[in-house]
C-alpha cells in the first residue's frame, strides 16, 4: 500500500495564507454590513431622542391619527402628510409602471436595433435631471397645462361617474396631488424601465424560441413566457421606484400645494412627509415643533422600512411561484 507524500512546507504556507486572506476579507465584509446596520440604528436613535418632547405631550397613536397641524398652538397631527405621501406615490406608480414596463418590452423585444440606443438614451436622460429642475418645470409648465386643459377635461368626463368621480371634482388649481403624482411618475420612470429591461434580458433565449415554435405570436410569447419568468425582477423594479417616490422632496414641495388637509379630489392641494420636513425645519424654533418634525421623519422611515420588508417578501414569494411553475 503506497503512502501519500507529505505536503511541502511551501504548499502548507500557501494554503494558510489563502485561508487568512479569506478570513480577513470575510471579516471586512461583515464589518461593513454591521456598520450599515449601526448607522441605521444611530439615525433611529437620534430621531427618537429628538422626538421625545412630543411624546410627553401626546401619544404616538394620537399623533398618527390627528389631522390638525398648527405649530403656533402646539397642535400636531401626521395623518394629512401620510395621506399625501401615499396618494402621490400610489398615483406615480399607477402612471409609471405601465409606461416603464411597455418601454422595457419595446426595447428588448420589438424595437429595431438602430432605434434602441436613442430610446434608451432618452429614458436614461430623465434620471440625470435634478429634482429642482423637475419642480420648476412642473411649476411653470405642467401646472398651467393641468389647470387649463387636463383637469377641466377630467372633471367633465370622469367627474359625473359615481365613486371614481370624487377623485376628479373641485376647482382646477393646477397644483395638488395630481401634479405631484405626474412629476413623481416621470422621475421614477427611468428606474423602473432600466431595471425591468435588464431583468427581461435575462430570460433564456430557448424559452422565447420554444414559445414561438409552438405557434405563439410575439405578444403571446411575451405574455406567457417573458413576463412570468421576469415577475420577481419586475416587482423589485416597481418597489425601487416606489422607494424613490416616497422620499422625493424638492420637486413634490414645489407642485403639491403644501396644504395640510385631506381631500378625496386629486385636484386639491396637499402635503407630503418629506415636503413638510424640508419646509418647516428651518423655521422650527421651539422644542415641540422640532420634535413633531423629527416624529414625521420617524414615520417616513417606518413607511420606507415596511415597504422594503414587504418588497422582500413579495419578491421571495414570486421567485418561489416562478420556480414551482418552472
Amino acid at each position: 500500500m503506497a503512502l501519500e507524500a507529505p505536503a511541502s512546507p511551501q504548499s502548507t504556507r500557501h494554503h494558510a495564507g489563502v485561508n487568512r486572506g479569506d478570513r480577513a476579507w470575510n471579516g471586512l465584509l461583515l464589518g461593513l454590513g454591521l456598520a450599515v446596520l449601526a448607522l441605521a440604528a444611530v439615525i433611529i436613535g437620534m430621531l427618537l431622542h429628538a422626538s421625545q418632547p412630543l411624546w410627553k405631550a401626546m401619544s404616538p397613536w394620537q399623533f398618527l391619527k390627528s389631522t390638525d397641524w398648527d405649530p403656533a398652538n402646539d397642535s400636531f397631527g401626521a395623518l394629512p402628510f401620510i395621506y399625501g405621501t401615499l396618494v402621490t406615490s400610489g398615483l406615480a406608480l399607477l402612471l409609471a409602471v405601465p409606461v416603464g414596463l411597455g418601454l422595457s418590452i419595446f426595447l428588448t423585444e420589438l424595437a429595431p436595433k438602430q432605434l434602441r440606443p436613442f430610446v434608451a438614451f432618452g429614458v436614461e436622460l430623465l434620471a440625470g435631471i435634478p429634482s429642482v429642475v423637475y419642480g420648476l418645470w412642473g411649476l411653470f409648465t405642467l401646472a398651467p397645462l393641468l389647470r387649463e386643459h387636463v383637469q377641466p377635461f377630467l372633471a367633465k368626463v370622469l367627474g359625473p361617474i359615481p365613486g371614481i368621480g370624487a377623485l376628479f371634482r373641485g376647482a382646477p388649481l393646477g397644483l395638488g396631488f395630481l401634479s405631484a403624482g405626474v412629476i413623481l411618475a416621470i422621475m421614477i420612470l427611468p428606474t423602473i424601465c432600466a431595471v425591468t429591461t435588464e431583468v427581461v434580458k435575462t430570460v433564456p433565449l430557448p424559452l422565447r424560441e420554444a414559445s414561438l415554435a409552438l405557434g405563439a405570436t410575439r405578444w403571446e410569447m411575451v405574455r406567457l413566457s417573458v413576463l412570468p419568468y421576469s415577475k420577481a425582477g419586475i416587482l423589485g423594479a416597481v418597489l425601487l421606484g416606489l422607494g424613490r417616490a416616497l422620499g422625493e422632496t424638492m420637486a413634490v414641495t414645489m407642485v403639491i400645494g403644501n396644504n395640510p388637509e385631506i381631500h378625496a379630489s386629486l385636484f386639491a392641494a396637499g402635503y407630503s412627509l418629506p415636503s413638510v420636513i424640508a419646509n418647516e425645519f428651518a423655521e422650527a424654533t421651539d422644542a415641540s415643533h422640532t420634535a413633531a418634525l423629527a416624529s414625521l421623519a420617524l414615520v417616513l422611515f417606518a413607511i420606507t422600512f415596511l415597504m422594503n420588508a414587504g418588497a422582500r417578501v413579495l419578491v421571495r414569494r414570486s421567485k418561489h411561484t416562478a420556480g414551482a411553475h418552472g
